[in-house]
């Protein structure tokens, strides 16, 4: 066998050669690792389009209920005729459910399955919505019930809970929209509603009847989409100021007011002209529920989608200006 011999100085070079380049391949690998992962939560529903968030808490899940934008081409307006939910234990990962509750599962309405709200009492969940009356002209408030917060829902009544005709304040048809219901700490239930008045008004035990007169609140700017809480002592009345809408909210000691306005809260959600709001507190963190339209579609305005992301509170009980973000909720 042939010996060969390698200069020391080559034998070096050829040494030193490898060694750099496996420092150089294991740094890389580090950079390539190091480097952080772009995670975009938001839009939190990306297959379809979702609109008028509304968000329950029960035992250890949310529960989102959304509208549901129809993807119609070169039709320019809102094209709604059910709802969806989703449930998270996380508010991070969304299931999706069979759909809950339909328009037409309200004999008596004829179109338009807009903004909702589910509340639970007594092992019972009940779903306010804004629809189109069938023979009242412009939009009514029905109830419909469930044993489950997943549904399927039915109809509770038979018939309207709210009619246009109910509330002359102003003359539009489309005033009686939006509800939100909140079950304070004595028991008692409260509805409010309204597009450029806000209404609210006192629910019998049974959440089926009203129970007393409808009131107003005088809040600036006041346009639609109320959304009513409660946190740490405060109640907090949330709603859509201005058109485009922003967010806007008022705060009290009480249910029955004064309410003092507190500003903005929410700015001009991107590629949407209105916005609707929902604020919910869920294993020791607060958060805010919108709808933007974020995702790319030649509806515009009418095609949008749910997004989520965290609300904090002053030491004063007031909420710091709530910030848009991409990424959403993460951990």
């Amino acid at each position: 066998m042939k010996t060969i011999c390698i200069p020391f100085f080559l034998l070096i070079l050829i040494t030193s050669s490898k060694t750099l380049a496996q420092n150089n391949g294991s740094a890389s690998a580090k950079a390539k690792k190091a480097s952080p992962t772009e995670v975009y939560n938001n839009p939190i529903i990306k297959d379809k389009y979702t609109a008028d968030p509304a968000a329950l808490v029960y035992k250890d899940k949310v529960y989102l209920y959304t509208g549901h934008d129809v993807p119609e081409k070169d039709f320019n307006f809102y094209r709604m005729n059910d709802w969806l939910v989703y449930s998270s234990s996380d508010m991070i990962h969304w299931q999706e459910h069979p759909v809950p509750l339909k328009v037409t599962d309200f004999s008596w309405a004829k179109g338009d399955a807009w903004a909702s709200q589910v509340i639970e009492k007594n092992g019972k969940f009940y779903w306010y919505v804004a629809v189109e009356h069938g023979t009242v002209p412009g939009k009514a408030i029905g109830i419909a019930v469930s044993d489950s917060p997943t549904g399927p829902f039915k109809d509770a009544l038979g018939k309207a809970l709210i009619t246009n005709d109910m509330t002359t304040k102003t003359k539009i048809s489309w005033d009686d929209i939006d509800p939100s219901v909140i079950i304070d700490d004595d028991g008692q239930a409260y509805l409010f509603w309204g597009n450029t008045v806000c209404n609210y008004v006192k629910l019998k035990p049974n959440m089926l009847e009203i129970d007393g007169p409808i009131q107003t609140i005088d809040l600036p700017n006041f346009t639609e989409a109320p959304w009513i809480h409660k946190h740490k002592g405060y109640y907090y009345l949330s709603y859509a100021y201005q058109f485009p809408e922003k967010i806007a909210y008022a705060m009290s000691k009480s249910i029955n007011g004064p309410w003092e306005y507190k500003g903005i809260l929410n700015e001009i959600a991107g590629n949407s002209n209105t916005n609707h709001q929902a604020i919910i507190d869920f294993k020791g963190k607060s958060y805010f529920i919108y709808h933007n339209g974020s995702i790319p579609t030649e509806g515009g305005s009418f095609r949008r989608s749910v997004c989520i992301d965290r609300l904090y509170y002053n030491n004063d009980g007031s909420i710091k200006r709530v910030i848009m973000t991409s990424e959403g909720i993460t951990e």
